[in-house]
């Protein structure tokens, strides 16, 4: 199951001893709040599928609660279905060494290899593979030899409602003149769709479940899909009988198994390469579950007994952890801000919580090939600590522990101590040649926030014993990648590093305030836990602690790095994240003046770009804003009218048509609004700190934690 050490009979002591702060003598009826933001659609909307999954395994569809439509969502959302496990690699014929991306930078005096030829073939094939796949098409078709598709003229009176607390999508529609109706839910152990179609007139629609495969693209995309080889893939069907039937997929060294089984009369046959048939035969009702594993084993688990399962398994998670009710405000946004919190709950648990880092469209769409930015995991999962399910963060980590080697051989290989952690991996946590992301560095400490969040959520001895060696060695590597200037008597980052904001040259790049402060609040947490477990600190450690160069400022201002001091002068520095915000934002840093990053903060609300921004860099912001006591910047940056602060129906932050969701906003607005509410360390002793105390915010939370 998705929460692990979390179960139904632990609901009650959840709600006793988990709820945090709140007003006092009142509750929430989190049936009600949840039921406020049902997403519902009624026409065929490219922008708005809607996605059922568990962390492991999603499936994304159209109004028909499968993926008829699939052409008409190529400009928006794509429908395709999607793992952790499902990853192809196109074979290397060519004999390429990951060496011929490499280019070397002058650190200091040493000649340092970095992976950032990327535009060379070598570049381009290590790029796209690994890349992950959409395993399979599952819509309706009309019976007959064929199994022709629909066109779109041809469904009518839609009516789909995801239902949230059930875990199911719910569609209602005419097809072809039929009046159909159907529900789509996900198991929430097993990578398996379960689905129940009904209709008074079933068996006169003439309806067929189509089953198609493609071969895993090596293209930049959304689709994750290549229908133009069947030739060099196969689908086999390896097993049947009179309501089941085993297919067999082979693409290269990637193998995988589709298990189909339904309850009613139908027939199941091969249309052609990589397409299948189920004909239903029934009058007014038929189910079939379709289970895709990457190995055989296990047992298919009946549509009602899936279902039943959803239904408890999101019960659960609802009544469980953090909840929000702005319900009581008077504010004109309030209804809207609780939507956002509350669908992105429900996406970042089916889209973020796998045992993976999530890329950063989740499981339902391709972005960089599939891969994961570890650089993003922060505004992905941190949020789940806060709002009460620690397990959901805490299964990725083991995938850290996994890659321990390769991030130790590639420290070894630059002349580094302890561990670097790659930044646009594949799951061996090979980093991606890119002429930008090999010179990011604050992926770095990232690993120990995760480990400072679990355990300050356990209080326990075995979470410090678990995560020591993975602190440990990322603070053993900041510390050596530190350079130690004799003449200034201070320890700089860089030159070469490219920043969080992506807009300078790694070869002069020097000192970003954002990067200083997280090195320090990394190294410091570090020795923390050297302390926990009866250990001396660091001398080192300390050293760099105490000497880390100042964070930059000019005129009153903090400025983006100590190579960037015109940061309000010019306007090119007010472009991508405004991440010298996140210096005492994400962070806490006792060593920042709270009245000049207040200064700070009002320069950016009113100079920057915000075209040019990301959708976290608006909760980045509100953080900022709370922690300097702003909450009236804080709520407008979360509000902000930006295209990039923008969210569909549902839910998803859209940014562009080529990145139209955008995960890292939702889990950032969680996080953001955990700090707003639950507060901070240090912070005011106020109740929900955060959020303006102007009248029209009447806030009620529960189960939420403080950041740090």
């Amino acid at each position: 199951m998705l929460f692990g050490r979390i179960t139904l009979a632990t609901i009650p002591f959840l709600l006793l001893t988990g709820c945090g702060k709140h007003a006092p003598g009142e509750g929430i009826d989190r049936f009600a709040l949840v039921n406020r933001h049902l997403p519902q659609c009624t026409e065929v909307e490219p922008l708005s599928p809607f996605t059922v999954g568990n962390g492991e395994f999603a499936f994304t569809v159209d109004v028909t609660g499968l993926q008829t439509f699939t052409q008409s969502y190529e400009s928006g959302i794509p429908l395709v279905t999607q793992s952790q496990w499902g990853w192809h690699t196109i074979p290397d014929t060519a004999g390429y060494l990951r060496e011929e991306t490499y280019e070397t930078f002058n650190t200091y005096g040493r000649s340092v290899p970095y992976a950032s030829d990327a535009d060379s073939p070598a570049g381009a094939y290590f790029r796209a593979n690994p890349h992950r796949l959409n395993l399979g098409k599952i819509g309706f078709k009309r019976a007959g030899k064929d199994g022709a598709g629909f066109n779109e003229s041809e469904i009518s009176h839609i009516m789909q409602v995801l239902d949230l607390w059930e875990g199911t999508i719910k569609s209602a529609f005419t097809l072809d003149g039929h009046p159909m109706k159907v529900e789509t839910c996900v198991h929430p152990g097993q990578d398996q769709i379960a689905v129940q179609i009904e209709s008074p007139e079933l068996e006169q629609a003439s309806l067929g479940i189509g089953f198609e495969f493609p071969y895993g693209s090596a293209e930049w995309g959304k689709t994750a899909s290549d229908w133009q080889h069947p030739s060099i893939h196969t689908s086999t069907m390896i097993d049947s009988g009179r309501n089941f039937v085993t297919i067999r997929r082979q693409m290269d060294s990637t193998c995988y198994y589709v298990e189909i089984h339904w309850n009613g009369e139908g027939s199941f046959r091969t249309l052609g390469a990589h397409r299948y048939l189920l004909e239903i035969y029934e009058k007014e009702h038929f189910e079939f579950s379709c289970r895709i594993s990457s190995g055989l084993g296990g047992s298919s688990i009946s549509v009602p007994a899936t279902m039943e399962l959803a239904r408890q398994f999101w019960k659960e998670f609802w009544l469980s952890g953090g909840a929000v009710d702005l319900s009581g405000s008077t504010h004109p946004d309030a209804f809207e801000l609780e939507r956002r919190i509350v669908l992105s709950q429900y996406l970042t648990a089916i889209q973020c919580s796998g045992s993976l880092p999530p890329q950063e469209t989740g499981l339902t769409a391709n972005s960089w090939f599939g891969k994961f930015h570890l650089e993003m995991h922060w505004w992905h999962a941190v949020q789940f600590v806060l709002w009460g399910h620690p397990e959901l963060l805490e299964k990725s980590l083991s995938w850290y522990e996994a890659i321990i080697p390769a991030a130790r051989k590639k420290a070894l290989e630059q002349g580094y101590e302890g561990v670097r952690w790659p930044k646009m991996a594949s799951p061996d946590g090979t980093d991606s040649p890119s002429s930008v992301g090999v010179f990011l560095i604050w992926q770095q400490p990232h690993p120990i926030y995760f480990a400072e969040l679990l355990y300050r959520s356990s209080q326990d001895r075995e979470t410090l014993d678990r995560y020591s060696e993975l602190v440990f060695q990322t603070a053993e590597f900041m510390a050596s990648y530190a350079h130690w200037d004799e003449a200034r008597g201070c320890y700089n980052l860089g030159p070469p590093l490219i920043p969080a904001q992506e807009i300078y040259p790694p070869s002069e790049t020097m000192d970003p305030a954002f990067e200083l402060s997280y090195w320090a609040f990394g190294l410091r947490t570090a020795q923390r836990w050297r302390e926990r477990l009866g250990l001396e600190r660091h001398e080192k450690w300390d050293h760099v602690i105490n000497h880390l160069a100042s964070l930059p400022s000019s005129n009153g201002t903090y400025q983006n790095a100590a190579t960037a001091l015109t940061t309000f002068r010019d306007p090119f520095h007010r472009n991508d994240h405004p991440t010298l915000l996140g210096a005492f934002g994400m962070l806490p840093n006792p060593d920042v003046d709270p009245a000049m990053m207040e200064r700070t903060l009002e320069k950016v609300m009113s100079s920057w770009n915000w075209e040019r921004t990301w959708g976290w860099d608006y909760p980045l912001v509100a953080m900022t804003a709370a922690r300097v006591g702003r909450p009236d910047l804080a709520m407008e940056a979360l509000l902000m009218e930006a295209e990039k602060n923008r969210f569909l129906n549902n839910g998803h932050n859209y940014q562009s048509e080529r990145l139209p969701l955008y995960l890292p906003g939702n889990g950032g607005l969680l996080t953001a609004i955990a700090m707003m509410a639950a507060g901070w360390d240090g912070g005011p002793d106020l109740y929900a700190p955060g959020f303006p105390a102007d009248g029209g915010w009447k806030v009620k939370f529960e189960g939420l934690k403080p950041l740090p």
